[in-house]
């Protein structure tokens, strides 16, 4: 084999590594409302933004109950303030479980919604 010969093949080798690195081409925009909204939801993640947003909220609203119903009222007993708050719903002890309860039963339903929200946008696949 001719030097000629090998400096043929590394270069065409050399052009096949390059098309192989050389990124494709985006492709264009998709036309129409919906195609783009669904763009729009995939490519930017807003399906994931909403989800831990909702869920941010909700956990927010039972991290409040625990420390309004659960971890105050002993500290309250301990300083001798006494009474209560206007949620004493159910109460076991000095602990208001009541709203506690109803905040953590609230934030497994929206949990369970919002899952099952998730589920079928990915199975539409908007969330990619």
């Amino acid at each position: 084999m001719s030097s000629e010969s090998k400096l043929d093949e590394m270069l065409v080798e050399l052009k096949k590594i390059r098309e192989f690195l050389t990124p494709a081409p985006t492709p264009p925009p998709p036309k129409g409302m919906k195609n783009e909204f669904m763009t729009f939801l995939s490519q930017y993640k807003v399906l994931g933004l909403a989800v831990a947003f909702i869920l941010g909220l909700y956990l927010g609203t039972v991290v409040q109950a625990l420390v309004r119903d659960i971890i105050l009222p002993p500290i309250s007993i301990l300083l001798g303030a006494g009474g209560g708050t206007a949620f004493e719903t159910a109460k076991l002890g000095p602990f208001l479980v009541g709203d506690f309860s109803l905040a953590v039963l609230t934030f497994i339903i929206v949990a369970i919604v919002i899952f099952l929200i998730v589920k079928i946008a990915t199975k539409w696949g908007l969330n990619k």
